[in-house]
């Protein structure tokens, strides 16, 4: 008897070795593409992701400064970035979970999996860019910064589609252009490449995050922009924090009405 899918989501999330996380992730995305897997089920999430004992966790004021520069100074920032990735598989299963339903739309379920399918991936190559340079996942601390704004946002799916693809996703695309560009000036062309891989493919995660949040917006006759400069303003912070990077930001649907008007 095949699982569903809410049930799968669970149990990735329920498994703390990265490597197996990754392999369950691209075995039940198999499974929903090709039809082996069709009920979606109601498999309640835990409250917080499996995680294995290293990295420990801190909080970001004693985290160690990144650098791209030296071989220890790239590890940390890779390392850095493949926490934020290993994240990132656990909320978009998390989504799937938590706020799918046995009726909703199935492109909700398709569009969540794939990004869960990327996450995976660009995990699996940080990982490697890591061994490369003779470290592995864990040997550095990590922060616990984006699971936390997960729990802020467990009880509403518009929070959490405005606070993180919208908000600390989309700061990623805002980012990355100017850590791609150190990374070439130090010589580090492989650690470019997978930024470059990773950028391009985090637009479609944003630009998830905004089709899903105006489709509730309207269906609840609300005016999209007004409801995203609240969350901003009740859940996040201090306020958005320029440059943007307003070319990938247009190409994910999240237009300057969005961010200009809660922004430094």
């Amino acid at each position: 008897m095949s699982i569903s899918l809410s049930q799968g989501a669970v149990r990735i999330l329920e498994t703390a070795s990265p490597r197996e996380k990754v392999r369950l992730t691209k075995t039940l995305y198999q499974s929903w593409q090709s039809g082996e897997i069709t009920a979606i089920g109601s498999t309640p999430p835990p409250n917080r992701p499996a995680r294995p004992d290293q990295p420990v966790l801190c909080s970001p004021r004693d985290m160690p400064r990144r650098t791209k520069s030296g071989t220890k100074g790239r590890a940390i920032f890779i390392h850095a970035i493949a926490h934020i990735e290993l994240n990132a598989i656990d909320l978009a299963w998390d989504m799937v979970a938590r706020f799918g339903a046995p009726d909703a739309d199935k492109k909700f379920y398709d569009d969540w999996i794939k990004v869960a399918l990327d996450e995976a991936t660009h995990f699996q190559m940080l990982s490697k860019r890591l061994q490369t340079l003779g470290f592995t996942y864990g040997d550095f601390p990590a922060h616990d910064g984006l699971w936390e704004a997960a729990i802020k946002t467990s009880h509403s799916l518009q929070a959490r589609l405005a606070m993180v693809p919208m908000t600390l996703e989309a700061r990623g695309l805002d980012t990355t252009g100017q850590a791609i560009h150190k990374l070439r000036h130090n010589g580090d062309n492989e650690t470019a490449d997978i930024l470059q891989q990773i950028a391009r493919e985090e637009i479609p995660h944003v630009a998830a995050g905004v089709y899903w949040f105006k489709k509730i917006c309207h269906k609840q006759g609300q005016y999209a922009p007004d409801v995203y400069h609240f969350f901003i303003r009740s859940l996040y912070k201090g306020r958005l924090k320029q440059p943007f990077n307003q070319t990938a930001r247009e190409q994910a649907k999240l237009t300057a009405e969005y961010y200009l008007p809660v922004s430094d």
